[in-house]
């Protein structure tokens, strides 16, 4: 038996994808700057060991048998489903049945990526998940079916892109890749239509054994016209394999209260919330650079009893929701919700610690540097304190003071700053240029 197979779903009727198939080739087969776009993905697996896979396929389906065959010309052996008709996005896979493994990557065929396989094969067995989901933020989370998650990445539920949600929500998006252990083929009895995730995650996530592996590489879903042409470009310009997290990260390490939005304060309630007015662009410009977008902040309203951890997850997204309204997004956002001082009256004991995450401490960064492989001496770290300052230099990163929030006027440390900036939007502009 197989530790892992993969498979392809590459048996839809492509009907958002005609205007450039003219229904005359399935929309995997499509090239992307010279090969099908189903080729990329067996590639992007195949590098990485994995020597079994079985394509999924129906209409127009034996152009893809006829191309690939039995996979021996890519080093690697492939067999077939082949739907007589469309049994939706997880009916076929009552057939893997025949191809027992201990786990399966699933992968969507309209999505094109570049993601480090060892690395989620790792979070998958580390969590004992039944299923994982590979998730990332993006630029219209308000369209997108996003997952609900828990400090421990469980998902704990499914918002889909027609349900209404209210104003704090995570931009945490469903990508199209999944692995499933073997147990989870106990759920279909037989071939009939049945929905990936209505039908098969969610009886999971009922029972806590889905979890969201949150990566910044690439992935994109090409399945219409405009997004294929996207990926093509971005493809040509090498972002695919820059991303992908075998390879060193530069970050832009970000402070929130004073940095992205408006000083105030203590954070308890997201109505607090409001960017200063040239954030959003900042950030865009962050996304489109080739650096991740990262916010690391001290949030002692958990350890002064204003709010609960799930309370400040909560602001977290309520930022991340102004964000996307506009096209920006963040790579992640970790906070410390400790506070070491006694003797605040409603203050909550058990965050009463003297902790290695809350900054000027580095905790933070160094997780996030474990999380995605981030080479911090290419790296920044940008806020409005002197304690953000002495961060990234206890970090071993360049730093940047904002006269925005606190201005430097805490006067915490004589932490000594690399470039001083009126805004972030400045800020990045300044990073950007000493990058030219």
């Amino acid at each position: 038996m197989n530790s892992l197979i993969a498979v392809v779903q590459a048996g839809g009727l492509g009907t958002r994808m005609r205007e450039l198939t003219d229904d005359k080739i399935p929309k995997p087969m499509l090239r992307l700057n010279g090969k099908p776009m189903i080729e990329w993905q067996i590639e992007a697996v195949a590098r990485y060991g994995i020597k079994d896979f079985v394509l999924i396929i129906g209409h127009l389906g034996e152009q893809i048998k006829e191309y690939f065959g039995d996979g021996a010309k890519w080093g690697i052996r492939i067999s077939y489903i082949e739907e007589i008709e469309p049994l939706g996005s997880a009916g076929s896979l009552y057939y893997l049945n025949e191809h027992l493994a201990n786990d399966y990557l699933l992968i969507f065929g309209d999505v094109m990526f570049d993601i480090d396989i060892d690395r989620l094969m790792k979070f998958h067995r580390d969590k004992q998940s039944d299923i994982t989901l590979v998730s990332h933020p993006n630029s219209h989370p308000y369209d997108s079916d996003l997952l609900v998650v828990d400090k421990s990445e469980k998902v704990i539920g499914i918002i889909g892109k027609k349900e209404v949600r209210g104003e704090c929500y995570q931009n945490l998006v469903n990508s199209g890749i999944s692995v499933f252990s073997r147990s989870v083929l106990e759920d279909l009895d037989e071939a009939v239509k049945t929905d990936w995730e209505r039908n098969v995650v969610k009886g999971h996530i009922d029972e806590g054994k889905v979890f969201a592996y949150r990566t910044s590489e690439y992935i994109k879903d090409a399945g219409t016209p405009e997004r294929y042409r996207i990926a093509s470009k971005e493809q040509a310009e090498g972002l695919w394999e820059k991303r992908n997290l075998s390879r060193k990260q530069k970050c832009i390490f970000l402070d929130r209260d004073g940095t992205i939005n408006k000083h105030v304060g203590l954070v308890d309630n997201p109505d607090q919330i409001e960017l200063y007015p040239d954030v959003v662009q900042a950030i865009k410009l962050i996304n489109s650079s080739g650096y991740l977008a990262i916010v690391v902040t001290n949030q002692p309203v958990v350890a002064r009893g204003l709010c609960s951890e799930d309370d400040v997850r909560n602001i977290n997204a309520r930022v991340e929701v102004l964000l996307g309204e506009n096209g920006a997004y963040l790579d992640d956002i970790v906070f410390c919700p400790h506070h070491p001082d006694k003797g605040y009256p409603e203050e909550n004991p058990d965050y009463k610690i003297k902790c290695n995450c809350r900054k000027p401490a580095i905790g933070m960064i160094k997780n996030m540097e474990y999380k995605y492989n981030i080479d911090l001496s290419s790296s920044y770290m940008v806020g409005d304190t002197t304690v953000d300052i002495q961060t990234g230099i206890n970090a071993g990163m360049p730093t940047v003071l904002l006269k925005t929030g606190e201005a430097g006027n805490d006067g915490k440390y004589d932490a000594e700053p690399n470039i001083k900036a009126d805004t972030l939007l400045d800020a990045i502009l300044k990073i950007l240029q000493e990058e030219d």
